[in-house]
């Protein structure tokens, strides 16, 4: 089955614009105002304004892959829309969630009323209407993206509130008994720590501090009216174009050294440690055997590189292969998603123990989040390295996987080396 159509087929008109340096997310960093937004190494689109359909989405049918006509200056071309989905970890779980995590409306896709699009051919808005999309419209939004001021990063005052050690530690004992009942080999704890700030969290400034900051990897953004979701992972899910599908196995952890030299020291160390590497074929065996079902011409190597970020490095094999004809990208982000690296393995068993185990429902975290245009190319990431604001308060998250020999005082500290992505965000 493909993507689907839109039951309301929005008008689309597309301009090019210039932005200066810093792609999409310079425009919408730089405006209060944007909605959406993702950014991966090799590609960027940004979203500002409501979603259009009674403000909120415009759904999907089933009856073949939904297009729009947009006109770049006067020649017609034919352009898919873009759309955004933000998918929770795990949608079905019966834990109440955070308040904040609560006031965001369970949508599949969003359809953006402004897409800005920077890709090889070049830098687009898109203008969204499920009406007549009039000129007077279309220069408003190039006035304002033209009007964007220069990125500024901000220093954010917060405090942070430790979460109980005791609760920790009594998630630990409950996993590592699962693991030696036979239920799991493996699980993905989290940790969710509490922080309120000295004035209220801006998203523009959150979002314009990871851009510049040090963080590597897919910045994500999804406000909904004052409360936002956002972070910058480093995991990739799924990624299409055409029928070229690319993938990430990632998992498996160490810090990153004050020096190159030590960096290169921890990270041979890691590549020689029996858990991590036990952890990272985990997602190896999951990731190899959805795209075997799926794909052609896999290509998964036998062996992981490093992957080095600025707070932590990582075990990284990439996983390359050729869709079947009928497989879509949703297809491919419900198949993968979660793999063992965000929730353990065998996954379906280690989501009932999170249930158990987690006091509260992960929401967005470790959720797949992305982007999937009308042809049915985009790409979805895992969301890591992220948290949730309103107002004065928010949550941060950071997660890491119990094997049987895990110990959780090095666990909990695992955890606190990736919050330094997120908490990098309010420029201290």
């Amino acid at each position: 089955m493909g993507l689907g159509r839109c039951i309301a087929l929005p008008s689309l008109r597309e301009v090019e614009y210039e932005s200066g340096e810093g792609g999409p997310l310079h425009v919408v960093a730089a405006a209060e105002g944007c909605a959406s937004a993702f950014r991966g190494d090799a590609s960027g689109v940004a979203a500002a304004g409501e979603g259009l359909g009674d403000g909120r989405d415009v759904a999907f049918g089933a009856a073949g892959a939904g297009r729009a006509e947009a006109a770049v200056g006067d020649a017609a071309v034919e352009q898919p829309p873009v759309f955004f989905s933000f998918n929770r970890f795990d949608a079905t779980n019966p834990a109440p969630a955070d308040e904040l995590m609560a006031s965001f409306p369970r949508l599949r896709f969003m359809l953006p009323e402004i897409v800005l699009i920077e890709n090889e051919r070049g830098r687009f808005l898109q203008v969204n209407s499920l009406g007549p999309v009039y000129p007077g419209r279309v220069a408003r939004f190039t006035r304002m993206v033209a009007a964007a001021p220069p990125r500024q990063r901000a220093v954010i005052p917060f405090s942070l509130e430790p979460d109980s050690r005791e609760a920790w530690d009594e998630a630990m004992g409950a996993a590592l008994a699962a693991i030696g009942e036979g239920r799991v080999s493996k699980v993905v704890l989290s940790r969710r720590l509490r922080l309120v700030a000295e004035h209220p969290f801006s998203s523009k400034d959150l979002l314009v501090n990871l851009i510049d900051g040090d963080a590597r990897g897919t910045v994500l953004l999804y406000r909904y009216a004052d409360v936002f979701f956002c972070g910058c992972t480093p995991e990739l899910l799924v990624r299409k174009r055409g029928d070229a599908v690319a993938s990430m196995c990632l998992a498996g952890t160490c810090p990153t050294g004050a020096t190159s030299a030590e960096s290169d020291a921890l990270a041979e160390a890691l590549m020689a440690d029996g858990k991590n590497r036990a952890e990272h074929d985990y997602v190896v065996q999951l990731i190899r055997s959805v795209l075997d079902r799926v794909c052609y011409d896999v290509d998964v190597p036998a062996v992981p590189e490093i992957m080095r970020l600025a707070h932590v490095q990582h075990l990284y094999t990439p996983a390359r292969a050729r869709v079947l004809a009928g497989v879509t990208l949703t297809d491919l982000m419900e198949d993968l998603h979660p793999t063992p690296a965000v929730a353990g393995t065998p996954v379906g068993e280690a989501k009932m123990l999170l249930r158990a185990i987690e006091p509260y429902s992960r929401g967005f975290y470790a959720g797949a989040c992305g982007f999937v245009d009308g042809a049915g190319d985009g790409e979805f990431s895992v969301a890591l390295r992220a948290g949730v604001f309103d107002g004065e308060m928010g949550y941060v998250y950071g997660g890491c996987g119990i094997v049987a020999s895990s110990d959780a005082d090095a666990e909990y500290a695992e955890i606190d080396l990736k919050l330094r992505t997120i908490l990098s965000a309010f420029g201290a």
